[in-house]
C-alpha cells in the first residue's frame, strides 16, 4: 500500500512540474522583468510564503515554508514545506534545486523538481532589505509573496498584490496561506 502512495505521490508532482515546464513554453505574453541584482548569499534562508496562485501540490498548504541554501557549486537547494490542509495536517517536504541562469542579476533561474525539467523562477520584487519579495513566471501561471516574518502589515500586503496585478496577473487567483505561528507580537 504504501509503494502505491509513493507512485501516487510521484505521478502527481511530475504532473505539476510538466504543467509548470508547458505552461510556460506556452506564454504568449511579453517576458517579466527581474529586479536588476539579487544578492544571493543574503536571499538564503527561511521565506514564510503569505500568499500564492497554488500549484496542485500547494493547494490546502498551511504554514507554507520555503527555505533556500546556496551550495559550493553555484547552485540553489530549495525545501519546501508545509502542513497538509490543517494546521495539524501532515508535515509535507519537497526539494528542488535552483540554477541561476542569470549570473549578472541572479534573479532568473531554473528551478528543477524532476530532471531535466527546469521551471521558470523569476525574483520579480525584492525590498532593500531583503524583508520581502515576489517570485513570478513569465506564464503568469503562478506567483509568490513570501516575506522573513509571517506577520506583514494589511498595507505591504496590498501593496504586493497590486503589483503582482500590474505584472498581468488576476487578482482573484491571488490567495493568503494560512499561518498559525506566532512571533510574540500583537
Amino acid at each position: 500500500m504504501e509503494s502505491s502512495m509513493k507512485k501516487a505521490v510521484w505521478v502527481r508532482l511530475c504532473m505539476v512540474v510538466l504543467a509548470l515546464g508547458v505552461s510556460n513554453a506556452q506564454s504568449a505574453q511579453a517576458p517579466m522583468e527581474t529586479v536588476d541584482y539579487v544578492d544571493l548569499p543574503r536571499f538564503m534562508g527561511d521565506w514564510y510564503v503569505v500568499a500564492n496562485i497554488p500549484t496542485a501540490l500547494e493547494k490546502g498548504a498551511h504554514n507554507p515554508i520555503e527555505s533556500y541554501k546556496l551550495d559550493n557549486n553555484g547552485t540553489i537547494e530549495t525545501t519546501f514545506s508545509f502542513n497538509k490542509d490543517s494546521f495539524d495536517g501532515e508535515d509535507k517536504v519537497y526539494h528542488s534545486r535552483g540554477f541561476v541562469k542569470n549570473k549578472k542579476t541572479n534573479a532568473s533561474w531554473g528551478m528543477q523538481f524532476i530532471w531535466p525539467i527546469k521551471a521558470d523562477y523569476r525574483v520579480v520584487y525584492l525590498d532593500p532589505d531583503y524583508q520581502y519579495t515576489v517570485i513570478g513566471r513569465t506564464a503568469r501561471d503562478y506567483v509568490w509573496i513570501m516575506a522573513r516574518d509571517v506577520n506583514i502589515s494589511a498595507d505591504k500586503y496590498q501593496e504586493l498584490v497590486s503589483f503582482i496585478v500590474e505584472l498581468g496577473y488576476e487578482a482573484d487567483k491571488i490567495v493568503r496561506t494560512p499561518h498559525n505561528y506566532f512571533d510574540g507580537t500583537e
